[in-house]
């Protein structure tokens, strides 16, 4: 199985399927509006106007079970992160991470990088999954990581 199978649910309505990504290094992270690791926003686009042109993508998926710290409609959600952050990579449909809701997308994304101590739970907004082109999942990343901290990486599979 690969990230390609999964559909996704876009901010504007409809289903979209990850396929479309085929072929690109991806970086998924869960995100909130109202958190402490918001200002990540800026990171993650600075990765996307680098990368973006040479195969790469940020996929953002917002989640209100941290916290409550994205309350917001889906499109009070994307006003958000294009008036603040100038935000150009995907920022879908509101979705649940951990528990019986989960998506099924970050039901598999734990289960292929598990956390520390190989915990599956998602521990706050801002956990990020690295992805190759053949969409499998290569690494997870801590919210405290900097999008920044990722680049060497991802410039090395961008590279391959």
């Amino acid at each position: 199985m690969s990230i390609h199978e999964f559909q996704v649910k876009k901010a504007e309505g409809g289903e979209m399927s990850l396929s479309e990504y085929k072929g690109k290094v991806l970086l998924v992270v869960n995100t909130a509006s109202a958190c402490g690791f918001t200002p990540q926003y800026e990171g993650l686009q600075k990765l996307k106007t680098t990368f973006g042109d040479r195969g790469f993508e940020v996929l953002g998926f917002p989640c209100n079970q941290f916290g409550a710290q994205e309350p917001g409609s889906d499109s009070e959600i994307q006003g958000f992160c294009s008036r603040n952050y100038g935000v150009t990579f995907p920022v879908f449909s509101k979705i649940e991470v951990n528990g019986e809701g989960a998506h099924p997308l970050y039901q598999w994304l734990k289960k292929q990088a598990p956390g520390i101590l190989g915990t599956e739970a998602i521990k706050w907004n801002f956990t990020k999954f690295l992805v190759s082109k053949d969409g499998e999942v290569l690494k997870r990343y801590a919210p405290q990581d900097k999008p920044e901290s990722i680049a060497a990486e991802i410039e090395k599979l961008i590279s391959q």
